[in-house]
């Protein structure tokens, strides 16, 4: 279990957002982007795409990050390791009345920063070869695609990124 908890607050540039409080009004947006502890197990297994005790294995070894805003967790990101040592972002999350506000953007940093100070200078990731948007998104946050693995997800495919940290 790891003994500290790194703390990430990123203050995005003031743009207009869209969000539950303000629709449409510009501001600067503080996300705080945090390693999960255990009291957010329920938040970050919600979508019980692995098994709740694999969950709270990645919370205590340090691969799950959240985001915080005004106290509320309104995201979440969890790691694979590659080989036992490459870091894989598997999943990231966000509540739909957050997405395209910078929640994402700010929990790729909180990863970065993190992994950084554990010492890896990559970070690979990946989309299926059918969801253009998450594609575009890793292109915009400075991922390259690096190879593609047909024939997996029911056939659909995954296309593999991967950026110097």
């Amino acid at each position: 279990m790891l003994g500290s908890i790194q703390l990430c607050t990123l203050l995005l540039p003031t743009i207009p957002l869209r969000n539950s409080r303000q629709e449409g009004i510009p501001m600067a947006y503080p996300v705080l982007v945090r390693l999960a502890t255990i009291d957010d197990l329920d938040f970050v297994a919600q979508d019980h795409y692995i098994p709740r005790a694999i969950v709270q294995r990645k919370i205590e070894e340090g691969e799950v990050f959240v985001a915080v805003d005004t106290n509320q967790l309104v995201g979440y990101a969890r790691l694979e390791q590659l080989w036992s040592l490459i870091p894989y972002i598997a999943l990231i999350h966000v509540l739909p009345t957050y997405r395209r506000q910078g929640v994402g953007t700010a929990l790729l940093a909180g990863i970065g920063a993190t992994l950084r100070e554990r010492g890896h200078t990559m970070l690979y990731s990946s989309s299926q070869v059918n969801e253009p948007e998450p594609q575009a998104w890793h292109r915009r946050m400075g991922f390259e695609e690096c190879g593609v693995i047909a024939g997996i997800n029911d056939g659909v495919g995954e296309i593999f990124f991967r950026t110097r940290l």
